[in-house]
């Protein structure tokens, strides 16, 4: 039984709690120290749970069951070795009793040994009416080592036990999804709404699986009958909305995404959508309105503040994309997309120091993109800074080695410093490794391209 604060079956609950703060030492039977117990561990109290414990065996020695409860703290502590020895004792007083199989197989599977965990829940299976926890349980200990079909086949089986138990049909669906088997989720998913035909949850994965397929016509439907079965679910809404954009009917989209508004509390995604979906109508007030929503909703979603900062880029509002990109960039200053977007605005505004800047910093959050480099180098060509342009193509060479772009700009800026064999030795290598790539010396070093050195170069090797 599980006690709550506000009903009028926690009468054992308040007693103990009465008996902790004034330490008079009151009786109670072992099936209420085992509810007491089983509250607090539900409620994370693990802390209470050992005193509950500790007082229950003090006045019920021999029960086993509330021994069970002290291996499961040990369990959850990481004192494997403890509930192993108290597990064995246990065992010889009690070898059919199902739970210390299970606790068994809790320790096992701690230890990383998931195979031997199943074995001792299969031999468990013998011992007991009550199997679907214990499916579960073996379905869950196939998925920690990636047997995928043994784990599908045990999750059925809790799905044919119970009908409603629909983490089982979630964990199916995932086992089906990981092994790419969409087509086999579908006709499983048919087949179990042919029984459970007002399954909402059923009716949400049928069409997510559609959506993989791009069958949107079919995920729409799925969807309409998820919504028939409980027209209060948030996610078919959400989901219906991702399908009719798909289908460009935007004000569709629209609908649905705002239906989700009113049923629960605003969603940033939903807010963002509706946004999205106002732009491609070519409504630019209503879009940017529901960008802002989006931003004040969850500050922390970076999809909203690129929305919004990608909305004024493309309207060429430089300034404000600027100034929203900022703001991204107050809030969470390790967001790399934020970086790359600051710079490509200075750049347009021909603030190149401070477009340096940001592709550096991408750089230092660990975004080795070969235009990333490309870009910084450049930049600082631009500014006058070529041993800096240097170390910066240096490094990307690291990463990209054997790469024309790179090479072309080293041997440009070594020539630009007088060091000739330097020069000679990367644009050997530009040539080598792709000769089309040779217009960059003269885009980016139009002074060194005319030199008779570099142009017998050229000549003789293109």
């Amino acid at each position: 039984m599980e006690f709550s604060h506000n009903d009028n079956n926690n009468l054992p609950l308040t007693k103990f709690e009465s008996m902790l703060k004034t330490n008079h030492i009151l009786f109670f039977d072992s099936e209420e120290f085992e509810n007491i117990i089983h509250h607090y561990l539900n409620q994370g109290k693990i802390a209470l749970a050992k005193k509950a414990i500790k007082l229950g065996l003090d006045q019920h020695p021999t029960s086993i069951n509330l021994r069970l409860f002290k291996v499961e703290v040990y369990v959850f502590e990481d004192k494997l070795v403890d509930a192993d020895t108290l597990l064995n004792e246990l065992y010889s007083l009690d070898p059919t009793n199902e739970e210390i199989y299970i606790q068994k197989a809790n320790v096992l599977s701690k230890k990383d040994q998931h195979q031997k965990a199943i074995d001792v829940l299969k031999k468990a299976l013998t011992l007991t009416d009550d199997l679907v926890d214990l499916y579960s349980l073996i379905g869950m200990e196939y998925l920690f080592l990636d047997k995928y079909e043994e784990a599908k086949t045990y999750f059925m089986k809790c799905l044919e036990a119970d009908l409603q138990d629909y983490s089982a049909l979630y964990n199916i669906i995932y086992c089906f999804e990981f092994l790419n088997q969409n087509e086999d989720a579908i006709s499983y998913l048919n087949v179990f709404l042919d029984k459970n035909p007002y399954c909402e949850v059923a009716w949400h994965q049928l069409g997510k699986q559609y959506m993989f397929l791009k069958n949107y016509e079919k995920a729409l439907t799925a969807y309409d009958f998820a919504i028939i079965s409980d027209d209060t679910f948030v996610g078919a809404y959400l989901e219906r909305g991702k399908v009719l954009e798909k289908l460009n009917r935007y004000e569709d989209a629209i609908e649905n995404y705002s239906i989700t508004l009113k049923l629960d509390e605003p969603t940033s995604f939903a807010l963002l959508r509706i946004g999205s979906c106002y732009e491609k109508l070519k409504n630019d007030d209503l879009a940017v309105q529901y960008y802002y929503k989006t931003v004040h909703e969850d500050p922390l979603l970076d999809k909203g503040w690129i929305a919004i900062t990608k909305f004024y880029n493309k309207k060429k509002n430089y300034q404000k994309a600027l100034y929203y990109i900022n703001k991204a960039i107050n809030i969470d200053a390790e967001n790399v997309t934020y970086w790359k977007l600051y710079s490509h605005i200075n750049q347009r505004l021909n603030l190149f120091e401070e477009a340096e800047r940001g592709f550096k910093k991408t750089l230092e959050l660990g975004n080795y993109e070969l235009n990333t480099w490309l870009s910084r180098g450049d930049l600082l060509i631009k500014l006058g800074e070529p041993q800096a342009a240097i170390y910066n193509f240096e490094q990307a060479n690291e990463f990209y080695p054997e790469n024309a772009e790179i090479e072309y700009r080293l041997a440009g800026l070594y020539f630009l410093l007088n060091e000739n064999e330097k020069g000679k030795f990367h644009l050997k290598n530009g040539l080598k490794y792709n000769n089309e790539y040779s217009f960059i010396l003269e885009e980016l070093f139009p002074k060194v391209s005319n030199r008779i050195l570099v142009r017998n170069l050229l000549k003789q090797n293109l």
